[in-house]
């Protein structure tokens, strides 16, 4: 899978995760549009394209229910929607995604791909905003999971795969830590 990294006006959002594989209780009717297979597409077309974003979000807007990944996502489309609204808009979707990241770790605090979503948001977010409160603790966490791959840390292949290389890429790990990264085989 290609790795699509696009520099967005508040934030980046890094290549969805785009294996089939549940990583909680998600939804997983064939037909549903919050599957996780769906929802990781939906995420990586609207990191690169303002009308995917625009659909992702429309998406999952109207979600009322509690999934935890679910949750997860509709921040996503949240935050990816701050980076395509307007100047007095943004900030409004970024502090809406900020708590709906909070509904979702509070229903999954060990879900590995909801700590990403957040973490993937959270470091991108300019730091006068007051809103990059949980980087240190989700890096220190999917530093773990990643480690820990495929023992534990709840990561699929895709997601493993996924969170080593933002880490790396991005820098969000010293030498030595990706050193240990790249010693672990997916």
């Amino acid at each position: 899978m290609r790795r699509v990294l696009v520099l967005l006006a508040l934030l980046r959002v890094p290549a969805a995760m785009t294996d089939a594989t549940a990583l909680s209780s998600s939804i997983q009717t064939p037909m549903s549009p919050y599957d996780t297979a769906t929802l990781r597409r939906h995420y990586e077309l609207a990191a690169t394209d303002k009308q995917a974003g625009e659909k992702f979000y429309q998406l999952v807007h109207a979600y009322a229910g509690q999934d935890a990944l679910v949750l997860g996502y509709k921040a996503a489309s949240e935050a990816i929607k701050a980076r395509d609204a307007g100047m007095l808009s943004k900030l409004t979707y970024v502090q809406q995604a900020a708590r709906t990241f909070e509904q979702a770790v509070g229903l999954a605090p060990t879900n590995a791909e909801i700590r990403f979503l957040r973490f993937s948001v959270e470091s991108n977010l300019p730091p006068f905003l007051g809103l990059s409160k949980h980087v240190d603790e989700d890096r220190a966490f999917l530093l773990q999971a990643a480690l820990q791959y495929p023992r534990a840390g709840g990561l699929d292949t895709q997601a493993f795969e996924t969170v080593r290389d933002f880490l790396v890429d991005r820098k969000h790990v010293s030498d030595d830590e990706a050193q240990l990264l790249a010693r672990v085989k997916s």
